[in-house]
């Protein structure tokens, strides 16, 4: 469906479509800035030479030798944001005896969206590989992933984790957040000028057209109140996991932006958080 500029620039930029977006992030500096220091991370652990290939563990609170990983990857359309922001996703679940991984990974456009995503494959099978040596079960992992995050989860579902010699079932489960799961969109907003995206590029990582190689649980969320054709991202890569022999759950979260519908790891009782917990418990 060919779109005015700006209404396409509407539906596909989130920025455009929320211009007060940094309120949500301002909102939630309290319980980073707690999360980071009271619930003993171990920050800044490298896993590679780039100086964004960094994540943080948040240990288990608990008496369990292997606690089940939860692992974010945050949003910023594949070109912004920092594991700082996104510190209290860990409250609620460090204390529940989650141990959670929070992740940096490269951006463009010093990186290209082929470094992007290599660099979050790389993080995971970091954490797969090293998170035992942190109270956590190599064997349970989920992941999380917000916006770009989503996207990125997605290309962690298609890879070939056998070529990296792990067996892909220890990806336990996967919840989706308002995702971007076909590039190709992007390519005609203002935020191309950041991600230099190319028709080849695109049709490397347009994961609504790559196999399964995980077969879990995933759970796919949007906002109400976000753009109807982001949110039709979430539908059809719901349909891709259908046409592949999945079960997706899907929710459409009423009163909920693109920005603020992560503030649901702060809610006992959200659906986020109780498909996050439902993840871990496997």
């Amino acid at each position: 469906m060919d779109l005015p500029r700006e209404e396409h620039e509407f539906q596909f930029n989130p920025q455009r479509a929320f211009p007060n977006f940094n309120d949500a992030q301002e909102k939630r500096t309290a319980a980073n800035a707690k999360a980071r220091s009271s619930l003993a991370p171990h920050l800044d652990l490298p896993y590679g030479e780039h100086k964004l290939r960094r994540l943080d563990i948040f240990t288990a609170m608990s008496a369990e030798k292997a606690s089940p990983v939860h692992v974010f990857v945050h949003g910023g359309y594949w070109r912004a944001q920092d594991k700082e922001n996104f510190a209290f996703v860990a409250t609620e679940l460090a204390p529940r005896g989650i141990t959670t991984v929070v992740i940096n990974y490269e951006l463009c456009p010093s990186s290209t969206l082929d470094l992007v995503a290599d660099s979050a494959l790389a993080a995971i099978e970091w954490v797969n590989r090293h998170v035992a040596e942190y109270g956590g079960d190599p064997r349970r992992i989920s992941l999380l992933g917000h916006s770009a995050g989503a996207h990125l989860c997605a290309v962690a579902l298609a890879a070939d984790w056998r070529a990296r010699d792990i067996d892909p079932s220890f990806i336990r489960g996967a919840v989706l957040v308002s995702g971007i799961f076909d590039p190709a969109p992007a390519m005609h907003t203002t935020v191309n000028a950041d991600l230099h995206l190319t028709p080849e590029i695109v049709a490397r990582h347009d994961v609504e057209r790559r196999a399964l190689s995980v077969d879990c649980p995933v759970s796919v969320l949007a906002g109400g109140l976000e753009p109807w054709m982001w949110i039709d991202q979430s539908f059809r890569y719901s349909h891709h996991l259908r046409r592949q022999g999945r079960d997706p759950e899907v929710l459409v979260q009423p009163g909920y932006t693109h920005f603020d519908i992560i503030d649901q790891y702060l809610d006992a009782e959200s659906p986020l958080l109780r498909a996050v917990l439902r993840m871990a418990a496997r």
